[in-house]
């Protein structure tokens, strides 16, 4: 019963985060900029907020979560502001390359798929 009520507040804190971070008006963010997923700790103390930037560049993507990180009072004073939290969460961002991992992988099966059929 516990998890329900934990995945939710996860679920929750992953959506409004995402909202902010699309009105937020930084430069160095990216506009392909996905926040994967939140997990906030049992005591709401810490929140690991992974995500993605769908760009070639390594470096757009490390400078958005550097971006996100150093605005990370701001977005959890909003994140305060929009949702009825017991407590705030320290928020720490993370880059996720699941979906870059997964362009690669498909790529890889279509030239596979090719090599089979001998196009």
């Amino acid at each position: 019963m516990a998890n329900i009520r934990y995945d939710r507040i996860n679920e929750e804190v992953k959506k409004t985060i995402s909202e902010i971070v699309r009105d937020m008006k930084d430069p160095r963010v990216s506009p392909m900029t996905t926040i994967m997923s939140a997990e906030v700790t049992n005591d709401q103390k810490q929140a690991k907020v992974k995500v993605s930037v769908y760009d070639k560049d390594d470096a757009v993507r490390e400078e958005t979560v550097a971006a996100l990180n150093r605005a990370a009072g701001f977005i959890r004073r909003e994140l305060g502001g929009r949702m009825e939290l017991r407590q705030l969460p320290q928020l720490k961002f993370i880059l996720d390359n699941s979906i870059e991992y997964s362009v690669r992988i498909s790529g890889i099966l279509r030239e596979l798929e090719r090599e089979r059929t001998g196009e």
